[in-house]
């Protein structure tokens, strides 16, 4: 099964958007079909943008995260492989943590460009050999 990564942005989307490509991701999760996981960091972003901007989904939110498995926070090799990649720094935690998954996919972006955009992730040395 693949393991996809998501960023605070599609956590986000999911709880306040029902009919977005966002959500879909977590119907395809209850159904067993992919796993997602993310990082308690993109979780306390989501959640502090849930509740500043759309407080009346905090409850969605809560709903919609039950879905969702958290990682272990990253190493410092995997902070470091995601820290050479071009990224803005507040992706860099984020990058790493998903690298340090495993993850099949990392998901970057959400309903801003209308469809989610997965980046695949590099792989530590280490692993390739």
């Amino acid at each position: 099964m693949r393991r996809l990564f998501l960023d605070a942005n599609v956590i986000f989307t999911a709880a306040h958007n029902p009919n977005g490509n966002s959500r879909a991701l977590f119907k395809l999760a209850a159904e067993q079909r992919v796993e997602l996981i993310s990082s308690r960091y993109a979780l306390e972003e989501a959640a502090r943008n849930i509740a500043v901007k759309f407080p009346e989904c905090v409850s969605e939110f809560n709903n919609v995260i039950a879905g969702l498995v958290l990682v272990a926070e990253p190493s410092q090799a995997e902070s470091q492989l995601a820290a050479a990649q071009d990224l803005p720094g507040k992706d860099v935690p984020i990058l790493a943590a998903a690298i340090g998954a495993g993850a099949s996919i990392h998901s970057l972006q959400g309903e801003r460009r209308r469809k989610l955009e997965p980046m695949w992730l590099p792989v530590p040395a280490e692993e390739a050999a």
